[in-house]
């Protein structure tokens, strides 16, 4: 039934019944899983359409004309339709899948890179990026001679365009940017960064890991080249994920992995290459991964539609800040509350490492992050070697959010704080 919290209107016990695991209990209470942004519990729908493709469908695609092999062909092929839908694509063929985000980002470095980027080119970095959009420039620059240019972040946890505008002046190849921190929370403003860089030459490269469980996305509106997600994050299966990009930059790109189904024909003297988007899913692809992807953002789009998700989401990252702020010796990493900040919410305590914190939190059932979350660069510019990190999901509620608190306070006790 939906039911009036601190989220507003949501059905939110209606939501988390299609979560099995939230039917668990950690130490002796419910578990109160606040790691999404790490990885997202499983929907039901997600689980079941695995399940039927392993029991009833299961066979290779591509490849056979009969009918197990149809029937798999159009479950995965489904699949890639209702990728494109929610993220706003254009071409179906814009859709290449992948095992995650990091896949994504490295084909991109590899094939779109090592063809467009060559010695003395520029490659501008964000320092909120996740280590996924960072090492494969790094790589890249290290390959070819590039170099690279850090855009900073200002003491809210807001990326500082001016010196951004700034650093696109000097006519970088490729700017590489979050479209929401999976350490700050922060959503950067996407369309308005893609302009800029636009303008100045430079294509975009979007890591989308962290915005697309959250927001309602459009691709073309956002204006970027590459856009990349992640099932896992996405309350899908593991080992699947997609990459997003323009058509004609797609058709441009040399394979990134070859092999078989990427192929038009293979002789002695040389392969020629299929279209798009085989050209890029060489070998047996995660067939049943995809399909579970697939019936993980149907049930979001049709069963809760992503406004009302970002509505939830903004909702209980506003919950939780306001509650943290009641915990003494508690600081907030990122933006304040207002609209250029969803979860996660990252935070540290006087007197108490991060990894205490957590283990503690444990305790009471509360699964939070801690660690620099694969954002090393950002570490050191907020001048912290770790954080513990709560994330949310649209099963989390406000409840979850007081018990971590409790828990919070029962970690200054225990280090007599």
């Amino acid at each position: 039934m939906e039911q009036a919290t601190a989220t507003g209107t949501f059905p939110i016990e209606r939501v988390r019944a299609q979560f099995p695991l939230l039917e668990r209990e950690v130490n002796g209470v419910p578990v109160a899983y606040l790691d999404s942004g790490a990885s997202s519990e499983r929907v039901l729908a997600s689980i079941e359409a695995v399940a039927d493709y392993e029991r009833r469908h299961h066979s290779n695609v591509h490849r056979g004309s009969h009918t197990l092999s149809a029937e798999a062909t159009a479950a995965y092929e489904g699949a890639r339709d209702i990728v494109a839908r929610h993220i706003g694509a254009g071409d179906r063929r814009e859709v290449i899948f992948v095992r995650n985000a990091t896949e994504a980002l490295n084909l991109v470095a590899r094939a779109w890179g090592d063809a467009n980027v060559g010695a003395g080119d520029r490659i501008v970095i964000t320092e909120m990026e996740h280590h996924s959009n960072l090492v494969p420039w790094q790589q890249l620059a290290e390959r070819v001679g590039a170099e690279i240019d850090w855009a900073p972040v200002d003491e809210r946890g807001l990326l500082d365009l001016d010196a951004l505008r700034g650093l696109l002046e000097r006519g970088p190849k490729l700017l590489a940017v979050a479209h929401v921190s999976n350490v700050l929370g922060t959503e950067n403003p996407l369309a308005a960064i893609s302009a800029m860089a636009h303008e100045a030459g430079a294509i975009v490269v979007a890591d989308g890991a962290q915005a697309a469980p959250k927001l309602p996305l459009d691709v073309a509106a956002l204006g970027v080249d590459f856009y990349a997600i992640t099932g896992h994050k996405l309350y899908a299966p593991t080992g699947i994920g997609a990459l997003w990009g323009k058509l004609d930059l797609l058709r441009a790109m040399p394979p990134f992995l070859g092999g078989g189904s990427m192929i038009r024909k293979v002789s002695r003297e040389g392969t020629t290459y299929a279209d798009v988007p085989a050209r890029f899913e060489a070998g047996t692809p995660a067939i049943a991964q995809a399909i579970g992807m697939g019936a993980a953002l149907e049930w979001l789009d049709d069963e809760l539609g992503m406004e009302a998700v970002r509505n939830h989401e903004r909702a209980i990252a506003d919950y939780t800040l306001a509650r943290l702020a009641e915990v003494p010796g508690l600081t907030v990493f990122g933006p304040p509350r207002g609209p250029e900040r969803l979860g996660p919410v990252s935070f540290e305590i006087d007197g108490i490492h991060a990894h205490d914190v957590s283990e503690i939190l444990d305790r009471h059932g509360v699964a939070v992050r801690a660690g620099h979350h694969c954002a090393q660069v950002l570490m050191e510019r907020l001048g912290i070697a770790a954080t513990a990190r709560a994330s949310f999901g649209v099963y989390t509620t406000p409840a979850e959010i007081d018990r971590l608190v409790d828990g919070l306070e029962d970690a200054r006790r225990v280090f007599g704080l």
